[in-house]
């Protein structure tokens, strides 16, 4: 079982079976469910800030780090995948090859899904759908009070719907589809960055504190979607929490691995976790929040 305790990595863990088949859930996820889609729809994907003269594709990165990447994928990748870095790379690489076709795949059919709804109410519902993923990442507590991802997209599509202006569009945006298949790029770059950092980030990272502080940062990429915050605020928001979450000697909190008779290891059960939240144990010893 995870060391991290990350509620989505746990729940994927006892479906699916498998490190590489978690991470493959993990991250295609959100092409599955409809989030990615969504996201595509609402305008996030070509979010971009202007610095001086440079342009940030804000809206990239944030759907690669934050969507696609985020905790749950660090903590697949730094507790549940077993073997050496290379291993892991691969693995990380075999996972975003079907990752870079399906964006390319969804985002070339969201100019005919586009015309058949209304995007500004579907843009308030993109919103919902994150606020209700940082919610979820956040507490486990509150997320089993909130609906799947995927009734939100259901509820957002049927809200939004209008048949009288639906079109068979045949013309794909290539700027739409660059930039899909930019953020699975920097997803995999992302996973593949933690997978050869792994003994660094084991020893450094703080994961449950990493956890909660990608679920602010995903929270005020929702806010950015209702127009409350500028463009861009979840990039600051998601470096800051991978500052906060460093913590020297988080490998000696660690339970460590029992060697078997085969010369193999198995991690150690029944580890406590660093963090706990409201009611679960170990939640008296140190809260998940700053």
């Amino acid at each position: 079982m995870s060391i991290s305790r990350h509620p989505i990595a746990l729940r994927l863990e006892q479906r699916v079976g498998g490190a590489t088949r978690l991470l493959a859930t993990v991250m295609l996820l959100p092409l599955v469910d409809g989030i990615f889609a969504a996201l595509v729809l609402s305008g996030a994907l070509t979010q971009t800030t202007t610095v001086g003269s440079l342009v940030i594709p804000t809206g990239i990165l944030q759907i690669g780090l934050l969507v696609f990447g985020g905790s749950a994928t660090v903590a697949v990748v730094l507790v549940d995948m077993q073997g050496s870095r290379r291993e892991k790379a691969q693995s990380v690489l075999l996972v975003g090859v079907p990752l870079v076709l399906g964006s390319l795949a969804v985002a070339a059919l969201a100019p005919t899904v586009a015309s058949l709804l209304d995007t500004g109410v579907f843009e308030r519902f993109a919103a919902f759908v994150v606020l209700a993923i940082a919610a979820k990442t956040a507490s486990t507590r509150i997320g089993d009070y909130l609906p799947s991802p995927g009734v939100i997209v259901a509820l957002g599509l049927l809200a939004s719907v209008r048949p009288s202006s639906f079109a068979l569009v045949v013309d794909v945006d290539p700027t739409i589809v660059a930039g899909a298949a930019g953020a699975a790029t920097v997803a995999v770059a992302f996973a593949l960055g933690v997978a050869l950092l792994e003994p660094h980030l084991r020893r450094l990272l703080d994961i449950d504190r990493f956890r909660f502080g990608s679920a602010v940062a995903l929270g005020t990429l929702a806010l950015s979607l209702f127009g409350i915050v500028p463009d861009g605020a979840a990039l600051p928001v998601f470096a800051l929490a991978g500052l906060l979450a460093i913590e020297p000697g988080q490998a000696d909190a660690v339970p460590a691995a029992a060697t078997t008779d085969g010369g193999e290891e198995e991690p150690a059960e029944d580890g406590p976790a660093p963090y706990g939240y409201p009611g679960e144990d170990g939640a008296d010893e140190r809260a998940p929040w700053l």
